[in-house]
């Protein structure tokens, strides 16, 4: 079975405000519409259709299909009839109308005498977790579900009540469903099913006979014997199994099966991660030995390339080089020649290095390791383009004319030798210094300079989407300790690669579908609905309008990108646009790139690291009849499924590399307890607001509960929130200044004290004293 990571992100709000994934409040459409809709089913009907003698009229079979698939519940026949004001003459001829659209499939039995659209899920679902949003809450999908009514909606879990475990992936509950529109559902447990109450796993910390968890939605500890100790020392990160339960109060007993490492060692903060998400990290016997029976290819059947002065650029300190380039001036126009290890001829379909690069899908990147998708026999030494070493390679040559328009490609399979190791910083000194690095031919960096500006000028004539959202990089001692965060620059000669990786990438593309080949295309659709329509708003409150959704393209958000980069929102803005996006994925089935502004996309470049550019570099050999170790029959027809499943293993990876630096930035700030930092605020939830370190984008959040005593209300579009007696405002964006409470590197996590407001800065309007406890419904949980 495919393994499965994260959900996409981006949902709907709960009824009042239900934070998303993203760390902002979602647009209230969902839940708002659902509110009316029941306001108005209990009062007088909202029309009344008349027939020719005035009496009312029954509702067309498509009226009724409509009622039925915008009711946020079950409804029942006599709610039906109020709505669109029938008799109760006429009550028997809606009953047999209700009857034929359920005997055609267009209405489902919902209860007892109930009736519901037929894609919408009973008010009692059996979920399963797989996966959980940015806030630490459960996202979980029906069990049972009918693929021929699309991909199973998304339902989000309340937290667990107080005390209880948090919902684990892979868990199963009887769960009671509120539907807030569209295919999102809003889930409260009823009942955790038998053998599925707890997580299968447990990692943590052991400290005084107790396993404190490593993950932050983990809200009770557990309890171990020193039967069950398994030999773990105060401080040991653990693997535990859950046991069974013979008290109904009190911690939850386990039994400690592996003791992983020690907390503050080097390494133990992606040790965690790698745990804590699933991530395979050991390669099978098999798998290693295959690898190192690997052998050096030789020039024949292949074209012999290694009198071009290929060159590789990367970071400087990357280990893997599975891209080199090469580019001169070709007439009236370029030609540039990027040449790209070739791993289809080491990892054979169906081989046991095959097998483990499809279960992990892609090297992950922690500061301190690489966990690699192929051996380090290979992925450090015959599938990396070292210098001066002969390599086997698939290589594109590719020509342009002045403007950057391509006139033509073509595809091969070489030998190669590369002329330099080069990394992003050197190549940019040489560019500014017009010189070149020793060994290679006098404009040789400049040439690469002259295409690439060829190629950004056809990038921009597209309209793409260029997001400024800067990374952060963690730089470690010696000992595995935090010495800085810094931002990741980005240079021109980042962005030199990243053109001439694109242009290769949509070669494979075009290439693959002229040969009638299957292609794993790279795919971004255009931003839902929702999400566009949350971030208009969001954009509406900075006074910068976007453009009417039919007509939206990529260039709109750079244009509103261009608008704001001097502002000191900029940042924001530019996370909002991000968060705005769908998430890129995989698939056999084409829909273009809409970030990119590209009809036809497929990852081609990366065959080290992601699985999904071993699948083109298979079908380019099969397509071309360049070897025998092409794409398999069986393989293409599991395309489909391969598509899905590196999908979710590249946002797990994802998701544990952020988690990683999360928990670094944790232990870099735990020596700053009490300091203040400038921050603004990035997330305006039910529960309280996050912000963001300015300096080095550390993220928390402020508890609703150390906010001054108010009653607070969330605006609609869940950007602000106002104190309704003291009338003080917190949005989105807003520059603060916070005090860290705590910060937590076991778990990543980070508290801080808003100080607008609070007496004890002498800032911002005094609050009232205390009468009483906080209510309302910004804190429902």
């Amino acid at each position: 079975m495919p393994r499965r990571g994260p959900p996409k992100k981006g949902h709907a709000a709960r009824k009042r405000v239900r934070a998303t994934p993203e760390g902002r409040a979602a647009p209230p459409a969902a839940a708002g519409d659902a509110k009316r809709f029941e306001h108005t089913a209990a009062k007088a009907p909202r029309r009344k259709p008349r027939g020719e003698k005035g009496e009312p009229r029954l509702p067309s079979r498509e009226e009724l299909r409509a009622f039925l698939r915008d009711a946020p519940g079950r409804v029942g026949k006599t709610e039906i009839a109020r709505h669109f004001g029938l008799t109760t003459e006429q009550r028997p001829a809606l009953r047999d109308l209700l009857r034929s659209l359920k005997e055609t499939g267009q209405a489902a039995p919902a209860g007892r005498r109930g009736f519901a659209a037929p894609d919408r899920l009973p008010d009692m679902t059996v979920v399963e977790v797989v996966g959980t949003d940015a806030d630490g809450d459960a996202i979980a999908r029906p069990v049972q579900w009918d693929k021929a009514n699309g991909p199973p909606p998304a339902i989000f879990m309340r937290p667990e009540a107080r005390g209880q475990p948090a919902l684990a992936p892979g868990e199963r509950v009887l769960a009671r469903l509120k539907f807030l529109g569209g295919t999102k559902y809003e889930g409260r447990t009823f009942k955790r099913l038998a053998g599925s109450g707890a997580p299968a796993r447990i990692l943590g910390v052991f400290e005084e006979g107790r396993i404190i968890p490593t993950d932050r939605r983990q809200r009770a500890d557990w309890m171990v014997s020193p039967a069950d100790a398994n030999g773990a020392a105060a401080g040991d990160i653990v693997l535990a199994e859950p046991l069974p339960q013979h008290r109904a109060f009190g911690p939850r007993p386990a039994r400690i099966v592996e003791v992983l490492g020690r907390m503050g060692e080097p390494r133990s903060v992606s040790l965690v991660c790698i745990h804590a998400h699933g991530i395979p990290d050991i390669f099978p016997a098999e798998a290693v030995q295959e690898a190192e029976r690997a052998k050096g290819v030789t020039v024949r059947g292949r074209e012999d390339l290694r009198g071009i002065p290929l060159v590789t650029i990367d970071g400087e300190d990357a280990r893997d080089f599975d891209d080199a380039v090469f580019a001169e001036p070709d007439g009236h126009g370029w030609r540039v020649l990027v040449a790209i290890a070739d791993v289809a001829h080491y990892v054979k379909p169906d081989s046991a290095l095959d097998r483990e690069a499809w279960a992990r899908g892609n090297s992950v990147y922690f500061p301190d390791r690489v966990v690699p998708m192929l051996p380090e026999a290979l992925s450090n030494g015959w599938c990396s383009l070292r210098p001066n070493e002969n390599r086997g390679c698939l290589f594109v040559e590719m020509r342009f004319d002045r403007a950057g328009t391509k006139t033509g490609h073509r595809f091969g399979r070489g030998l190669m030798r590369s002329a330099a190791r080069l990394t992003y910083e050197q190549v940019q000194a040489h560019h500014d210094a017009g010189t070149d690095p020793e060994g290679l031919e006098a404009g040789h960096v400049q040439k690469l300079y002259g295409a690439f500006r060829a190629l950004l000028s056809e990038r921009e004539r597209r309209g793409t989407l260029d997001l400024d959202v800067p990374e952060r990089r963690v730089l470690l001692d010696s000992r595995g300790n935090v010495q800085a965060v810094v931002p990741r620059a980005r240079l021109d000669s980042h962005k030199l690669i990243e053109e001439f990786m694109v242009a290769a990438n949509v070669c494979a593309a075009e290439e693959l579908e002229r040969l009638r080949q299957p292609c794993m295309y790279r795919v971004h659709d255009r931003p839902s609905d929702e999400k566009l329509e949350g971030l208009r708003q969001f954009l509406q409150g900075l006074g910068i309008k976007l453009a009417p959704r039919d007509r939206i393209h990529p260039r709109d958000f750079s244009q509103v990108l261009e608008l704001v980069k001097d502002r000191p929102e900029a940042r924001l803005v530019n996370e909002a646009v991000l968060r705005g996006q769908s998430q890129a994925a995989y698939s056999p089935d084409n829909i273009g790139h809409f970030g990119l502004a590209l009809a036809r996309y497929a990852h081609f470049t990366s065959p080290i690291r992601r699985y999904a550019d071993l699948l083109v570099h298979r079908a380019l050999v099969n397509g071309l009849k360049l070897g025998r170790d092409g794409l398999a029959e069986e393989e293409a027809a599991r395309f489909p499924d391969t598509g899905e499943h590196i999908t979710q293993t590249e946002r797990r990876a994802a998701m544990a590399e952020r988690d990683a630096v999360d928990r670094y930035l944790a232990a870099w700030m735990a020596d700053r307890v009490g300091d203040m930092f400038d921050a603004r605020i990035s997330g305006v939830t039910r529960f309280g607001l996050f912000v963001t370190v300015e300096a080095n984008g550390a993220s928390g959040i402020v508890p609703l509960a150390s906010l001054p005593d108010d009653r607070w209300q969330l605006d609609g579009a869940g950007h602000a929130m106002t104190g309704q007696r003291t009338r003080l405002t917190f949005s989105l964006g807003q520059a603060v200044e916070v005090q860290l409470v705590s910060a937590t590197p076991r778990t990543g996590g980070m508290v801080f004290r808003l100080m607008q407001g609070d007496p004890r800065a002498g800032r911002g309007r005094k609050p009232p004293s205390h009468s009483g406890r906080r209510s309302g419904p910004s804190r429902r949980r």
